[in-house]
């Protein structure tokens, strides 16, 4: 019986562990088109219409007019002062115009004007003061992608030429200057999103669908449609199919690249992506969905009748009672493992109850050798010498015997002094009657 736990919680944990192994053998896979994201199982009834649900705020296009305000670079000064103020030194946007905050920087403080073409939005200060010190953080936006980037440098002011030097202090870099010179605070970032424009917005953005029937690998699906953000479309495909799957005209306005199919059938069946990619943000995204199609729901037909047809508000049998909807919850099983999973919860089952069968047989046979070994029916009288000796006897012998012969021969030894006992009884009976006649 105590084998019976171990050796149920390995075939449960065997079990899960293949059922986990196939699952996220499917939900990890990705390749070269984009990392996938999401995976949904779609069930539509034949005949219907099936909506693919693809959708990304980050897709969405905004033509940026002005050109200039996508890249934004500024510098920050936490000053080490008590109150620990923070303010902002110097803005500078990619069409190469800047903005000083504080007058008493005109001239003084400067970023390059090539910041935005070689990468390099280093902070200039000149004649620098004891005002100064303090931690700078230079913080690039991207308004368009949705990126920020920070970097923090620690300024301290000196008197003492020997006193200047640059180290790092485990989490930034720390410049010690002398008063009065010129130090230039580092901050490069030469990545070609901060350093090249955008001047093909409209084609560096495309959505794509593609269609695997059941059983073809990805690398070769069916290519169905390619839409870009300037608004060019291509479908693929014979015809009938570019009728019947398409996606709204103003999905990159709206960020919904749902894939719309009418009528489907069974042989639209299979595994649909969607492929996200904005070249230019480095977003390179795909969604996975099964379609199923089911047969169609056998519609009943209703038998004409001669009674009258009344409207709700008019059939005068009809009680003002609202009914609450009923609400069906389905859950459908996901890939293989969840067979899987039900497998091994049945034959771990199995395997406890037998467990529990052969124990109950091991029990009850080792039950009836004991009941066998000593039988009251089989004992015999003894006689009256039998009864002089078996004590010594049995003492004689008690040194030799195994614990179960021991036990048995107490019993036999209890039994044959009972014996004894009554027949002495009826000897004394037998003597004391002849005196009483």
């Amino acid at each position: 019986m105590n084998l019976a736990v171990p050796l149920c919680a390995r075939a449960l944990f065997l079990a899960q562990f293949l059922a986990s192994f196939l699952f996220c053998h499917v939900q990890g896979q990705s390749d070269g088109s984009g990392v996938v994201v999401a995976m949904y199982n779609i069930s539509a009834s034949q005949g219907s219409q099936a909506v693919l649900q693809c959708h990304s705020q980050r897709m969405v296009w905004t033509q940026d007019r002005l050109k200039d305000r996508q890249r934004v670079a500024h510098w920050d000064l936490l000053r080490s002062g008590p109150d620990h103020a923070m303010e902002r030194v110097i803005d500078m946007f990619s069409a190469g115009d800047q903005r000083i905050y504080n007058g008493y920087n005109q001239g003084r403080i400067y970023m390059p004007k090539t910041a935005f073409k070689d990468g390099n939005f280093s902070l200039v200060i000149k004649d620098v003061a004891m005002s100064d010190k303090g931690i700078y953080s230079c913080n690039l936006h991207h308004h368009y992608c949705h990126l920020y980037e920070s970097i923090k440098v620690q300024l301290n002011v000196t008197k003492s030429a020997r006193k200047e030097r640059r180290f790092w202090d485990g989490q930034k870099a720390v410049f010690v200057v002398l008063v009065g010179s010129t130090v230039v605070l580092p901050c490069i970032n030469r990545r070609p999103i901060w350093t090249e424009g955008n001047s093909q917005e409209d084609q560096q953005q495309v959505v794509h669908w593609d269609r695997q029937p059941p059983g073809v690998r990805h690398d070769r699906a069916d290519r169905l449609i390619d839409l870009y953000a300037s608004g060019e479309r291509r479908h693929y495909g014979p015809l009938f199919v570019q009728q019947k799957m398409n996606i709204s005209a103003t999905a990159f306005s709206q960020g919904d690249f749902s894939l719309i199919i009418s009528d489907t059938q069974p042989l639209d069946q299979g595994l649909y992506s969607c492929h996200l990619h904005h070249h230019y943000c480095g977003l390179h995204e795909r969604r996975i969905f099964q379609l199923t199609v089911t047969p169609p729901v056998p519609q009943i037909p209703q038998e004409p009748t001669d009674e009258p047809q009344y409207l709700p508000n008019e059939d005068p049998s009809t009680n003002m009672v609202e009914v609450p909807p009923h609400v069906i919850n389905v859950i459908l099983p996901e890939q293989r493992s969840h067979f899987l999973q039900q497998l091994g919860y049945i034959l771990a089952t199995l395997l406890l109850l037998a467990l529990i069968v052969l124990a109950v047989i091991f029990l009850t046979r080792h039950r009836k050798r004991q009941g066998q070994d000593f039988d009251p029916r089989k004992v015999e009288i003894p006689t009256d010498k039998e009864c002089e000796r078996s004590i010594p006897e049995v003492k004689s012998s008690n040194q030799e015997e195994t614990k179960l012969d021991y036990k048995n021969n107490l019993l036999k030894e209890a039994e044959m002094s009972k014996l004894c006992s009554q027949k002495a009884i009826d000897l004394d009976r037998e003597m004391v009657k002849p005196s009483w006649k």
